[in-house]
Parts: structure tokens; sequence; C-alpha cells
């Protein structure tokens, strides 16, 4: 997977911190500390745009959908 090098302007304050971590090898450098950053919000973005998906969702109609093709099969099923 290739990368690209982008120029961000950055807070005083946050940078300060972000070279602490750097300086308190977190991290091994600037670039994967912010790298790993955005990933993370990345994936909490999509995690919580998934959540908000699935409470979308009405349970008994999910259900329903999901047996329908399974009416003619079910008495063919052992009995456990």
């Amino acid at each position: 997977m290739g990368q690209a090098k982008v120029a961000i302007s950055i807070d005083d304050t946050l940078l300060v911190k972000l070279d602490t971590l750097v300086s308190e090898r977190i991290f091994p450098n600037r670039s994967k500390a912010i790298q790993q950053a955005v990933q993370e919000k990345l994936e909490r973005l999509d995690r919580n745009r998934l959540a908000r998906a699935c409470a979308l969702l009405e349970p008994e109609s999910e259900k329903a959908l999901a047996e329908e093709g399974m009416l003619n099969e079910l008495d063919q099923w052992p009995t456990y």
C-alpha cells in the first residue's frame, strides 16, 4: 500500500503534546502518531455509522426476512 505526503496545520498546544509522546517513545515519530490517530478516528466513525444503521432496523421485520426462505426446509431439520 502506498503512502502520500500531506501538509497539515496543527495547534501549538496539540503539537507539544504530540512531541511529548514522540520523545517518550510512545510513537516513533510525528507521522506515525498522526497516522494512527486518523486511522482510529476513521474506524470509530465507521462503527458509529454501523451502530446508527443497525438502530434503524426493525427486529421483527428482519427476522421475518431471514426466515422467509426457510419455511419449507424447517420440517426437514432434525429435532434437538
